[in-house]
């Protein structure tokens, strides 16, 4: 599995005035040699986990736009069956549905996440009565303690990564004109893993709120992937 250490975000041209204090330096600390940074998203038997399809590429035009990190331009699919998991640092997984892993696919996770994974886990129902925040809360439970999952704070690194979020991670449209529980969720939640932060879990749900073609971000007043940009950062970082 390549190192996250090795994942290098050297120049940040368009941004300065916007990013995080010291996130410059920060970045030149994780070593000038830039590596690839592909967007694995994880396929699992039980759910729809081919959702928000534009997301990957929005994303990863976001990365391109504002760091000098090296994107593979397409996302890569893997099975979570697969041992392929095992050569991805970092892995994305949503859904609207039932979410109840295989034994190899909760093996492998489990596996995978304990020995340096990344995992963005993102609700797109934004609803944490609906059927993924309950069946997905519950298989962490099951794999790493019913109390393992906890919210992060708003001043997490999460949020300094690159943009600066002060008053935490940003709310979604979806959240605000009340669909899902009707709620603005203003946390993410976390699973920590050896002093290091394994599992991002929103109720947010970023994957829909980013899941639009990247050539009209320029009818947006601000661009909404940023906070995604901070993820990738800061799981490629650690």
């Amino acid at each position: 599995m390549p190192t996250r250490r090795q994942f290098a975000t050297a120049a940040f041209a368009g941004a300065a005035s916007l990013l995080a204090p010291g996130a410059e330096a920060r970045a030149l600390t994780f070593g000038r040699r830039r590596s690839d940074f592909t967007f694995t998203r994880l396929r699992y038997r039980s759910g729809d986990w081919d959702v928000d399809q534009r997301m990957p590429a929005n994303l990863i035009n976001s990365l391109a736009e504002y760091t000098t990190v090296s994107v593979e331009p397409r996302e890569k699919v893997i099975d979570l069956e697969s041992t392929a998991i095992f050569d991805a640092p970092f892995a994305y997984l949503a859904g609207h549905r039932l979410v109840e892993f295989t034994r190899p696919e909760r093996e492998h996770l489990t596996r995978w996440l304990q020995n340096g994974g990344f995992l963005f886990a993102d609700d797109c129902n934004h609803d944490i009565d609906g059927l993924f925040a309950r069946t997905f809360e519950a298989e962490m439970g099951r794999i790493f303690g019913a109390t393992s999952l906890v919210k992060l704070p708003k001043s997490h690194g999460l949020c300094n990564a690159f943009f600066r979020f002060p008053n935490g991670p940003p709310n979604t449209s979806l959240e605000l004109n009340g669909w899902g529980d009707d709620l603005v969720h203003d946390y993410v939640k976390g699973i920590t893993i050896d002093g290091r932060l394994a599992v991002l879990y929103s109720n947010k749900d970023y994957g829909c709120e980013w899941d639009y073609d990247f050539r009209n971000k320029r009818f947006l007043a601000e661009d909404n992937t940023k906070f995604g940009v901070n993820i990738v950062l800061y799981a490629m970082s650690r």
